[in-house]
């Protein structure tokens, strides 16, 4: 055998079993554990931050944005982690159901299919949570007959306060 290759088995030998140091590799990362909402009683509170109809006056529009409403509700949260859909539709809608929904890494996207008087008014909220808190912007569309008849958006917070009171 050639004495140069004779040479060079040793020195390919130890850069193979370099990486064998005999210590562990590095444990894999723990995945975070899910940001999951909590059932309870929370305060939410809607702040106006935008009102339009066809007919709106630059008046009516400025008392529009001085609403602001507080409400103390108990909201029930879904095994797929969203909130009750009243609750997030507050005022603007009654039965409600979910068109879509997304609940992930303290993130909420969703959309509300509701009924509105004599129309009917489609919820979209966009925003963040934790387990005790949320902080969305909402835009309602409400329509009759077809045609749109009004598009408010809201800023929504919401703090979890503790639990519901047991049924009295």
């Amino acid at each position: 055998m050639d004495k140069s290759l004779l040479a060079a088995l040793p020195l390919a030998m130890m850069l193979g079993l370099g990486g064998c140091s005999g210590e562990p590799a590095p444990a894999p990362e723990a995945e975070a554990a899910p940001i999951l909402m909590r059932a309870g009683e929370w305060i939410l509170t809607r702040k106006t931050t935008g009102y339009n109809t066809p007919t709106v006056t630059p008046a009516q529009y400025q008392e529009a944005l001085r609403q602001v409403s507080e409400d103390k509700i108990c909201i029930a949260i879904a095994p797929d982690g969203v909130p009750d859909v009243a609750a997030l539709a507050g005022g603007e809608g009654t039965d409600c159901s979910y068109k879509d929904k997304l609940a992930r890494n303290g993130r909420l996207i969703v959309t509300l299919a509701c009924k509105a008087g004599a129309g009917t008014s489609e919820i979209m909220a966009e925003g963040n949570y934790t387990a005790d808190t949320m902080t969305l912007g909402t835009t309602m569309t409400k329509m009759q007959g077809g045609q749109p008849v009004l598009r408010t958006t809201h800023d929504l917070t919401g703090k979890r306060v503790g639990d519901c009171p047991a049924p009295g």
